[in-house]
């Protein structure tokens, strides 16, 4: 899946940004909400993401904005910032791992082997990523700090239960009761998968891995935007 390029035509004043990143913030909550959405609508959330950032980063680096930061505000922030390039980090890290699960699925599919052991594995690691989740409490700000900081804060919890949604979505391909991805057969260890869907499955996961590199990425330079505030 191309990602796309960001526009270079950014908003002349702050005004003009932050209703749009609220409109964004406030469509991307409402997706991540649907009782429809999908593994592809995640990938669509993290592009979404990046883009997000990159305009709160724009406004961080006004010599307006910078004013009106104070600097154990921005320590603050500093401090939750490294919280959620963890997450970022340990999700990219999962991703691969499920993709390679996957390929070994495909692999064992190929070769007509039992694909019993690889479904395991894919689950246990689908699993284990939903677990990253209990370790993160959602740091919020005060309704007295400045809007910049209160958009920080929306678009970090929105992060967060993006990335949670796409792990229980990861997890159900296996264990929904009608699964169209695999059937039990006579035998309970044996699996009849349909590899055109597989490989549909193996893509949305290699976009999600990517898609969450490009977000890391986003994350960090926003971090060295904070770091240069409180240096200045």
């Amino acid at each position: 899946m191309a990602y796309h390029q960001r526009s270079s035509s950014a908003p002349s004043s702050p005004r003009s940004n932050k209703p749009k990143v609220e409109q964004q913030l406030h469509s991307l909550s409402t997706t991540i909400s649907s009782p429809s959405a999908t593994i592809d609508t995640s990938c669509d959330g993290l592009r979404s993401l990046e883009g997000i950032y990159s305009s709160i980063e724009e406004m961080m680096c006004r010599p307006s904005s910078q004013v009106s930061l104070q600097r154990k505000v921005v320590e603050a922030e500093l401090g939750r910032s490294l919280i959620l390039l963890d997450l970022s980090n340990a999700m990219h890290e999962n991703f691969m791992e499920l993709k390679m699960s996957v390929q070994e699925l495909l692999l064992a599919l190929s070769r007509g082997e039992d694909a019993y052991a690889q479904v395991k594995a894919y689950i246990r690691l689908a699993k284990k990523a939903q677990k990253q989740f209990k370790k993160i409490s959602k740091n919020t700000v005060s309704d007295n700090d400045c809007r910049m900081l209160m958009l920080m804060a929306e678009a970090r919890e929105i992060t967060i239960s993006l990335l949670e949604s796409t792990c229980r979505l990861l997890s159900k391909q296996f264990e929904m009761p009608k699964c169209s991805l695999v059937s039990k057969t006579f035998h309970k260890s044996k699996f009849v998968c349909k590899e055109e869907q597989m490989r549909a499955l193996e893509c949305s996961v290699s976009d999600l891995e990517s898609g969450v590199e490009l977000l890391y990425r986003r994350l960090i330079q926003n971090r060295i935007s904070l770091l240069n505030i409180l240096s200045s």
